[in-house]
């Protein structure tokens, strides 16, 4: 069964960075790449289709990242899906709210690709 990574980013060109970034890993191994563009139609998706990992930004419209990691660490449906908070908040009071919330990672903008590629085959055990 494959792997699912979701990526949750208003900005389009961070999605698209993103995604080249990760494509590597469907080219690697079994793993399926989607998108959402705000934080109310990532949710939609992660509880439609249970991804194993998402990368979620914390500012955008809608719903903020904050948000929707509190929404999937209080449902226990959802207890098995593992976020990575990525945003261009650096401060240490935001990393110690967003793991506080339930995220595995807190990273931040402008994100190295080999990083963000030796994280993701940690977190899906590839």
């Amino acid at each position: 069964m494959a792997k699912k990574i979701l990526i949750v980013d208003d900005e389009v060109h961070i999605k698209m960075l993103l995604e080249q970034t990760l494509e590597e890993l469907e080219d690697e191994f079994e793993v399926d790449l989607y998108t959402a563009s705000d934080g109310e139609e990532g949710l939609e998706f992660i509880r439609s289709k249970r991804p194993d990992l998402v990368f979620l930004d914390i500012m955008m419209p809608k719903m903020n990242g904050y948000e929707v990691c509190r929404v999937i660490k209080d449902d226990p449906s959802l207890h098995d899906v593992k976020i990575i908070l990525l945003t261009a908040k650096g401060q240490e009071v935001d990393r110690k709210q967003g793991l506080e919330l339930g995220a595995m990672m807190y990273m931040t903008k402008p994100f190295d690709p080999d990083e963000i590629l030796r994280v993701s085959k940690e977190l899906l055990e590839l």
